[in-house]
């Protein structure tokens, strides 16, 4: 890998990592296109790094939402009472993720991590995230805030989490909807998103990294630093904190004007796109 190619995938990864588009499809489609994908050991790598340059884009939201974090510190410590439900609320929300995401990463990857299951995910996502928007307009509520949010529809939001486990769904576009369907607005929902983000992606990000240490390791061949480079790790992983800090400040004054339907649109643009290029030979999936 060189240092460029470094840069673009962080700079894909830190865009889609927090916007309802799925970063799975946009990382594949840009990996297959810089050739990433033909050395079955090389794309073994990628495939990891991908996953562990999430950790620019969780700092990114640490630095946007610090009030956030030590307000839940404060919380933790008995100072902040709303702080230590939003707290509270994020430990269950991040829950079922948790727990089904080690039990099933294996298989997700070995069964999910295919052409149709891929393509599926990103075009239905885009009906659902259109049909999902039309809903909230119709039933627009009074002005709800997380610190608003019950356990009980924390619970609901991880488990909307917990679908978006199928690659090409997008963690934020089942967190956002589901936010939306607890009753918050849609910025509230995405706010809720991008600190449910810290605990998922970094949990995410730290087992990657072991499971792909440990079976280079057992398998005497490199590991993602050996294989890539370290400095195009740390390239990747800082070139996302800075794109996904835009991103995220971007994505909230997006969906205040106009929703959620523009992004179902485009899921459907991409699945087409990607479909097609997968078709022609041009980008693969899994193997």
């Amino acid at each position: 890998m060189e240092w460029w190619q470094a840069a673009i995938l962080g700079l894909v990864e830190g865009i889609t990592e927090y916007l309802p588009i799925s970063s799975t499809g946009h990382l594949i489609l840009a990996s297959s296109l810089m050739g990433l994908d033909r050395d079955p050991d090389v794309k073994r790598a990628v495939d990891a790094f991908n996953i562990v340059i999430q950790g620019g884009a969780i700092l990114a939201v640490a630095l946007l939402y610090v009030k956030r974090i030590v307000q839940m510190l404060k919380g933790l410590v008995g100072k902040d009472a709303a702080g230590r439900r939003l707290l509270v609320n994020l430990f269950i929300a991040f829950l079922p993720a948790a727990i089904l995401g080690l039990m099933l990463d294996d298989w997700i990857e070995s069964k999910l991590f295919s052409p149709v299951p891929v393509l599926a995910a990103l075009a239905l996502g885009g009906v659902y995230m259109i049909l999902t928007d039309r809903y909230h307009k119709k039933h627009e509520r009074e002005d709800r805030t997380i610190d608003d949010l019950t356990w009980k529809q924390a619970l609901m939001i991880g488990c909307f989490q917990v679908l978006a486990m199928w690659p090409g769904t997008s963690r934020s576009m089942m967190t956002i909807t589901g936010g939306v369907f607890a009753g918050l607005k849609p910025r509230e929902a995405a706010e809720f998103s991008f600190l449910l983000g810290l605990p998922t992606l970094g949990g995410a990000c730290v087992y990657k990294l072991y499971k792909n240490m440990t079976e280079s390791a057992d398998a005497g061949v490199p590991n993602l630093f050996e294989q890539l480079g370290i400095m195009n790790v740390v390239i990747g992983m800082a070139v996302a904190t800075v794109s996904a800090a835009f991103a995220v400040r971007w994505l909230v004054s997006f969906l205040n004007k106009h929703g959620l339907t523009p992004f179902g649109i485009y899921r459907l643009v991409l699945a087409a796109v990607l479909g097609g290029l997968i078709y022609a030979g041009f980008v693969t999936i899994g193997g």
